[in-house]
């Protein structure tokens, strides 16, 4: 295992889920919490990670808005992306499209053009100083409604930064209708910003449909139970729509019952586009590489998978045809050719 271990950790890497708040390290999240003690996260670290031990997705959703109440300037927010960024780099990820949560950030008094320049700022000192590119999806918590989209988007639309290339909806699935938010996704669209939604995570497949027909999708936020239907995974392999999972992610939020049971590799055997991808690894206690090497393990990933599986993610990522280019010839020259 010593050898996987360390040509995964060698291995260049493209990250395509992962929230900007859940990234934030325990160490972050108590600096935060003891800055901000009356926002009701714990303040010591074993009590911290007794609060990050979810009893299902909607307990997951409470903590998560918990900890993202903390984060309450622009500095807050630009100090936990370029933290997220040298955790990045320090697992050979060259490219990563870190999903934000711009109303939930608004909401708590952070200008909106502070929210940007925080963003844009972070995202070049990454590429000076760490070599990581950073780009940015925007996602609407969907916990509040139609009115937070139309936020989100009116944000989006005057003072979107640099590097953005995608648009998202997250928070819970069930009792939120995908349909309600066409509109805010069409502007969003007109914009050139990608559909990924989150669906599929712990509803069925009618969630990814409904994602693909009323919000255009382009890659789904999980989307794991297209395994249940074999029309709509004939669909995404036919059109090319990639699945972006986090294993660990949907061990923690009851998504699955365990990494034997995880679907991906049923997935990717029916020629599913899967990528792999930590999601909000500071509260799932996970990385990146950490991922990659569970796939490996507990689901008989071999490296040369893995291998594939870092191109996939590399070639429906929403980066430039120069910089999608560079990666791949990185990869081969890595671990050879395709």
């Amino acid at each position: 295992m010593s050898e996987a271990r360390a040509f995964i950790a060698g291995l260049p890497k493209a990250e395509l889920h992962v929230h900007l708040v859940g990234s934030a390290s325990v160490d972050t999240v108590l600096q935060l919490a003891r800055k901000h003690p009356e926002g009701g996260v714990p303040t010591e670290q074993g009590e911290l990670e007794r609060f990050y031990q979810f009893h299902d997705f909607a307990h997951f959703i409470a903590v998560y808005i918990a900890v993202n109440g903390l984060v309450r300037t622009a500095d807050d927010v630009e100090a936990l992306t370029f933290g997220v960024a040298g955790d990045l780099a320090a697992q050979q990820v060259r490219y990563a499209e870190v999903t934000v949560t711009p109303d939930s950030h608004l909401l708590l008094g952070i200008e909106p053009d502070g929210l940007a320049a925080a963003l844009n700022s972070a995202r070049k000192r990454a590429r000076d100083v760490l070599g990581i590119e950073l780009a940015w999806i925007f996602d609407i918590p969907g916990e509040l409604g139609i009115t937070s989209g139309e936020r989100t988007i009116n944000w989006v639309e005057r003072f979107a930064p640099a590097g953005s290339v995608g648009f998202g909806l997250g928070g819970p699935e069930v009792g939120v209708p995908r349909a309600q938010f066409a509109e805010v996704f069409a502007r969003a669209r007109a914009l050139g910003l990608a559909s990924v939604p989150h669906a599929g995570e712990i509803t069925g497949p009618e969630t990814i449909w409904e994602s693909i027909r009323e919000l255009g999708a382009q890659r789904i936020g999980h989307g794991i139970s297209a395994i249940r239907d074999p029309v709509l995974m004939a669909y995404l392999v036919d059109h090319g729509i990639a699945l972006d999972v986090g294993p660990t992610s949907n061990v923690c939020t009851r998504a699955v019952a365990d990494l034997a049971s995880h679907p991906l590799p049923d997935l990717i055997r029916a020629g599913v586009i899967v990528t792999v991808n930590s999601d909000d690894p500071g509260m799932f206690s996970t990385s990146l590489n950490r991922e990659y090497m569970l796939v490996h393990q507990s689901m008989g990933l071999s490296l040369d998978d893995l291998t594939e599986v870092a191109r996939a993610a590399v070639r429906v990522s929403f980066c430039s045809a120069d910089l999608r280019q560079r990666l791949l010839a990185e990869i081969d020259a890595y671990a050879g050719p395709g």
